[in-house]
């Protein structure tokens, strides 16, 4: 098996290739986190090469240990970076080998995949991850049962139409992977799909 954490460096030099030959106001474009702009993901998911785990700890300290605070924090606080700082922090081989605490290679990629496709999917441009890392963090949503997200699967079968990947039975719900990957991590998809939460 393929170390996972292989793909996250192509998963995010991908993304730095399609922001830095994309208009300069595609940084201003919603994503598909609520409330998040382009460069609100970028500057979430740069997080690990900017703060080291002293500033980290003490973000988190401010934020009243709550992470999601934090989150929104640094991301509006970070967004205002120069785009040619975030594209090179997304470059970085300290991100591409960071993991999030708790949280291995399997962590590190599913966050890498479900935030590029943030940012694709919005932007109507094809996935930036490696099929074969769509296919992993698909997995691994899917043997969560949707709890991660809490998306509610009871008799859903999920199918993909650019692999051979399915899931489940019931309700039949075809889309490519990355659109698979976004709705089990609870995001609504630009032509209205969602899971419903559990």
């Amino acid at each position: 098996m393929t170390d996972l954490q292989s793909w996250v460096a192509p998963t995010y030099d991908g993304l730095a290739d399609l922001l830095a030959a994309a208009p300069a106001g595609t940084w201003d474009a919603p994503s598909l986190c609520e409330k998040w702009s382009v460069r609100h993901v970028i500057a979430h998911v740069t997080m690990p090469a900017r703060l080291t785990a002293e500033q980290f700890g003490a973000e988190m300290a401010a934020a009243g240990g709550n992470f999601t605070v934090l989150s929104d924090t640094v991301a509006a606080r970070d967004a205002s970076l120069p785009v040619a700082d975030l594209l090179g922090q997304l470059r970085s081989p300290g991100l591409h080998a960071w993991q999030p605490p708790g949280g291995g290679a399997a962590g590190a990629l599913t966050h890498a995949v479900i935030h590029s496709l943030d940012v694709t999917i919005a932007l109507d441009r094809p996935a930036v991850a490696p099929a074969e890392a769509l296919t992993a963090v698909l997995d691994q949503l899917a043997a969560a049962d949707g709890t991660l997200f809490g998306v509610d699967l009871t008799d859903v079968r999920l199918e993909a139409t650019d692999t051979a990947w399915s899931r489940g039975n019931g309700r039949l719900l075809r889309a490519d992977s990355g659109a698979l990957v976004a709705l089990l991590s609870g995001r609504a998809l630009p032509d209205g799909r969602i899971l419903p939460r559990g």
